[in-house]
């Protein structure tokens, strides 16, 4: 009987079944996570940033704002740094990855220097999303939650791990990288769906009487994430355990419209800059007025979308002019507020109901 030949990343190995994604070529595939390393590796051969590809959509905005800062830690330190998704993780001999995999990631990123490796940091996203179901001590098998809590936990406490190099699952018969995790930093982030909730029914934010300051009763309240700890964490679902393991426990406020206003138009590779080069690809000189940047904040404060919001307005606005005017033969194009809000409001964002 002739061996099934199943689909699998030339680089790593990995199965289709153990990929999100796996893209094919001529001759191979390659999986999302391979093509995120060989990025990596390119901008530090070649010391290309990401932040000076001003015409690239994959950049800050594609980041979260965790995500962000501790990738700008790294390269301030000048240490090798990966990113890794908790969901992908399983408990042991389940399909899916072992947690030691995550190494493999930073591995990648220094190019398989241990050394180096072993002064890195990890940033392990959706953290939350691996949270037990309940309160309750787990008398089952929690494949995709409690267990891959507990298999953390040697990894944060710093042990030598037998890391796979290529990611994935281990095997017996392949050959096995040691990496000692002692000092490597590694970084929890989430979001945390639901934590404020917990946290408002520790903190009593009702007082009532003559005295009561109502200014600092309503900021408290729409601001419950500064009272976080490590006893709401608990409740949400991580175990005693791995919070013991991550000493400090921080939340980030809420991006406000100043912030916006200038993830809009002051970066580098600001998606206003963005827009402008496009359109000056075909000839045409784009500007805005000042109002119009002040609307896509406003619209994205109101619909909750955050920075990576900004995009989807701007798309909105822009995608008409993008299509019709290179066929006009036009030259210039002002973006007008009256335009912006005419376009914005004919759109299916504009749909969206305000929470």
């Amino acid at each position: 009987m002739a061996k099934q030949n199943t689909l699998h990343c030339s680089f790593c190995g990995r199965n289709r079944d153990e990929v999100r994604i796996l893209i094919a070529g001529q001759d191979g595939h390659i999986c999302e996570s391979c093509v995120e390393h060989a990025e990596e590796i390119i901008e530090q051969e070649l010391g290309v940033s990401s932040d000076t590809k001003s015409t690239n959509q994959s950049s800050t905005y594609k980041l979260t704002v965790k995500k962000l800062l501790a990738k700008s830690i790294a390269r301030m330190l000048n240490v090798p740094f990966a990113i890794v998704d908790a969901t992908v993780f399983t408990e042991a001999g389940y399909v899916g990855e072992d947690v030691e995999s995550m190494l493999s990631r930073l591995l990648q990123a220094c190019n398989y220097d241990v050394q180096a490796a072993e002064k890195g940091i990890v940033f392990i996203d959706e953290i939350d999303k691996i949270a037990r179901k309940s309160d309750n001590p787990s008398i089952t098998r929690d494949v995709s939650g409690e267990g891959v809590q507990q298999g953390l936990l040697k990894l944060l406490e710093g042990a030598e791990v037998l890391v796979p190099p290529q990611g994935g699952r281990k095997h017996p018969e392949q050959k096995m990288v040691k990496v000692n995790t002692q000092n490597i930093l590694f970084i929890c982030g989430g979001a945390f769906d639901g934590v404020d909730k917990i946290i408002a029914r520790r903190v009593n934010t009702n007082a009532i009487g003559f005295n009561v300051n109502k200014e600092l009763q309503d900021y408290q309240h729409n601001n419950l994430l500064q009272f976080v700890n490590a006893v709401d964490l608990k409740h949400f679902g991580l175990i005693p355990e791995l919070l013991g393991r991550l000493p400090v426990v921080t939340y980030l406020n809420p991006l406000d419209a100043v912030t916006l206003r200038n993830i809009l138009t002051e970066p580098k590779n600001s998606l206003i800059k963005q827009f402008t080069r496009l359109f000056e690809i075909e000839g045409i000189t784009l500007s805005f007025d000042t109002a119009v940047y002040d609307f896509m904040v406003e619209k994205a404060l109101e619909y909750k979308l955050g920075a990576r919001g900004l995009r989807s307005i701007c798309e909105s606005i822009l995608t008409d002019a993008m299509y019709e005017l290179p066929s006009e033969k036009v030259k210039t194009f002002e973006v007008t507020l009256e335009y912006a809000m005419r376009k914005f409001s004919s759109s299916k964002l504009s749909m969206l109901k305000v929470a």
